[in-house]
């Protein structure tokens, strides 16, 4: 008996043709869309608004750190930490509201007399995100006049309340002649957690460029700042005001860290 073998012919062989048909249709509808679409495949980053940040610190080798007292709220406690930085020598910068040097121009005075900084801390310390830029030029321009006219100087700093800011804010601060600064060590003081908390915090945090946030009337600032300050002097740092610390030009800050970084030298 003879017997007969039939070849089947395999199911994928039914279905190659199609499959290479749809490859050299998806080939030649990509090459089209390529070269002769007018619409661009990687969207662009045109029109995309850079993100703007306040100075956190000062990326720098040197032992350099600025100390810097918010006032918004009471006096008792200021005098003493003059007396601390007077005897020890140093010179700090102190961010005023309005409505505390309205309350007390002649400390102001004092503050300038003593040779420290003063920045702009706006008037009525609000929350400058909800508002529009006119009223935040409105808020520094109130409170930077007013320090002027107590102590003939025209403060060139700004500290945002709440540390809060946008792009709005810091361009609104550029146009009145500010620079917007913030910290890279927070005391929390206003926490008023007491001494020692607060001496740990802030020794433990201390870096080259740090820009260390107090409050002019902490409950416990003036008790800590003495061993704050020895600490700092004994590892070789100098304390100097923000504008010391600072680089004044050739400088870009880092939009991650907040850091004001010199620019590398031009080769050539």
């Amino acid at each position: 008996m003879q017997i007969l073998f039939i070849k089947k012919k395999r199911p994928a062989q039914f279905i190659k043709k199609p499959i290479l048909f749809l490859l050299i249709a998806v080939l030649i509808f990509g090459a089209y869309f390529l070269f002769f679409s007018k619409t661009p495949i990687i969207p662009t980053q045109a029109g995309r608004q850079t993100r703007l940040v306040p100075i956190y610190y000062v990326d720098t080798k040197e032992k350099k750190v600025a100390f810097s007292f918010d006032a918004c709220w009471g006096a008792s406690h200021t005098p003493a930490l003059l007396e601390i930085l007077r005897e020890n020598n140093i010179k700090t910068t102190f961010f005023l509201t309005g409505f505390w040097v309205e309350k007390f121009p002649e400390m102001v005075k004092k503050i300038c007399e003593e040779g420290h900084e003063i920045g702009n801390h706006t008037y009525s310390h609000p929350h400058l995100n909800g508002l529009g830029e006119q009223e935040i030029k409105i808020e520094l321009e109130r409170v930077g006049n007013m320090i002027f006219e107590l102590t003939d100087v025209q403060p060139t700093l700004f500290r945002p309340p709440f540390g809060e800011y946008s792009n709005k804010v810091i361009k609104a601060a550029e146009k009145c002649g500010y620079l917007t600064i913030q910290w890279s060590i927070d005391s929390l003081d206003w926490q008023e957690l007491g001494k020692e908390p607060m001496v740990k915090r802030v020794t433990e945090k201390l870096h080259p460029g740090a820009i260390i946030l107090f409050h002019n009337n902490g409950k416990y600032t003036a008790e800590a700042l003495p061993e704050i300050i020895e600490y700092t002097k004994e590892r070789g740092y100098t304390i100097v005001p923000i504008s010391e610390l600072l680089y004044k030009e050739n400088y870009y800050i880092d939009s991650n860290t907040g850091a004001q970084i010199q620019n590398p030298p031009a080769s050539g």
